[in-house]
């Protein structure tokens, strides 16, 4: 199969064996798989690496569309086939083609969990989100709303959240995922299908919409990095790879 694997010489789109699923895994044919700023930079102690930890695709023996945030610590899902663990997997948003859902998992699954999990956001709160252009904070945008939140641009909030890192602002709360900072509870996301459940309901329901910047065929990895890193993105960088 086609991947695209972290070199300790750099990037590299190649072919390598399929994988086979063990116990609890299933192999997903991979159709898009979401990128993110750095993550190149990620897996440094498990060269080669295939990148990207978020995918919409189909189940291989079942034929069920799906998606995920993968663990971190094993190989990506930047290729045509990927071993998945199958708790991990919720139902691919039936209004979202598949190069959209690549884009929700990570930035979903951070907002809420910056949001609710860890920021503990109550109706009618006054709620700030910096980089809200991005790919997580145009979602926390949209799920602050719907839970109630006023979200502002500027003054006291009672919850910030922080995806960019630099000054915070003012808030009761700071929650943040750029650095660790005194003051901010700080966090890593974790994959979870059960928020990944509730995200796609919101997803069919129209309330939530993840952000595409651009598409890029899987061959062309590095340009769609590049891109990630540009100055001016709006949204989630997403690798195609099947059709």
């Amino acid at each position: 199969m086609l991947a695209a694997r972290i070199h300790p010489e750099g990037l590299k789109v190649e072919e390598i064996e399929t994988p086979s699923p063990g116990p609890g895994e299933v192999l997903v044919r991979v159709h898009a798989a979401g990128i993110t700023r750095n993550e190149l930079e990620w897996p440094a102690d498990r060269l080669p690496a295939i990148v990207s930890y978020e995918l919409s695709g189909v189940v291989v023996e079942t034929g069920e569309e799906v998606y995920a945030l993968t663990p971190f610590d094993r190989d990506g899902v930047a290729a045509e086939y990927a071993v998945v663990p199958s708790a991990l997997l919720a139902p691919k948003p039936a209004l979202l083609g598949h190069a959209e859902a690549a884009a929700l998992p990570m930035g979903g699954l951070t907002a809420w969990q910056a949001l609710f999990t860890h920021g503990k956001l109550r109706r009618g709160e006054r709620v700030l989100v910096t980089g809200a252009a991005g790919g997580v904070g145009n979602i926390a945008v949209q799920l602050a709303r719907h839970a109630g939140a006023q979200v502002v641009e500027s003054g006291r909030a009672d919850l910030v959240f922080d995806t960019v890192g630099g000054e915070l602002p003012a808030g009761d709360r700071v929650v943040t995922i750029a650095a660790d900072t005194p003051g901010a509870t700080y966090f890593v996301v974790e994959p979870d299908r059960a928020q990944l459940l509730e995200l796609a309901r919101l997803a069919d329901a129209g309330v939530i919409r993840p952000a595409v910047d651009s598409v890029f065929p899987l061959a062309q990895a590095h340009a769609a990095f590049d891109r990630v890193a540009a100055r001016g993105k709006r949204g989630k960088v997403v690798l195609e790879i099947a059709t």
